[in-house]
């Protein structure tokens, strides 16, 4: 009973026939920040996604609305507790992290990257844009990894390279199964690779 719940919390098969369809249809979580998240990262990556047939399903620090920097008000799915109990369902099939200046100070924590961690363990595709790549690298999950971001104060080639990854400096950047992207002007080519990537897993 403790399971079923479970699974009806993360979007898994609850019985009927709108539920029984959605097990075929891929699904991701798209994690924002509580408050101060980039609104062009998420709304147009999403567009692209939902075009596709997929599912974006909204995950943040705190239930309830997130904020956008713009004002703008999203609703939240899931909380980023919930998400680490959602990650061995198989219900998921990618996990990606929109910036925006609210990112670090709501996101860059031991919740997240223990998220990420479990998510990177299946092997599923995962990723970042603007300044979350930071997340992914502080989380420990971009060894090897060849990535981009937001890099307007010149750290992020370091702080790639401690955590064992390579800076490109491109808009969008693919390395097998992980996606990242350096800022809005590229929120939707970074929609459109997942997309192609999410084709491939």
């Amino acid at each position: 009973m403790r399971e079923e719940r479970g699974r009806k919390r993360c979007g898994g098969y609850n019985g009927n026939y709108k539920e029984i369809v959605g097990k075929f249809m891929k699904k991701l979580i798209f994690v924002i920040a509580s408050k101060d998240f980039q609104i062009i990262e998420y709304e147009t990556p999403k567009a692209v996604l939902e075009k596709a047939g997929i599912v974006v399903v909204t995950v943040s620090d705190v239930g309830g609305e997130a904020v956008a920097s713009s004002g703008k008000k999203v609703k939240v799915d899931l909380t980023c507790r919930d998400a680490l109990q959602c990650v061995s369902t198989g219900d998921y099939n990618g996990l990606f992290f929109v910036g925006g200046q609210g990112a670090l100070e709501h996101l860059d924590n031991e919740v997240s990257y223990q998220l990420l961690k479990n998510w990177q363990a299946t092997g599923k595709p995962y990723g970042a844009i603007c300044i979350s790549p930071r997340i992914l690298a502080h989380a420990g999950v971009l060894q090897g990894k060849r990535a981009t971001g937001w890099n307007g104060d010149g750290e992020l080639p370091c702080i790639l390279l401690a955590a064992g990854a390579e800076f490109v400096d491109l808009p969008v950047v693919v390395d097998k199964n992980v996606v990242t992207g350096n800022g809005p002007a590229a929120a939707g080519e970074w929609g459109s690779e997942i997309v192609k990537v999410l084709n491939k897993y």
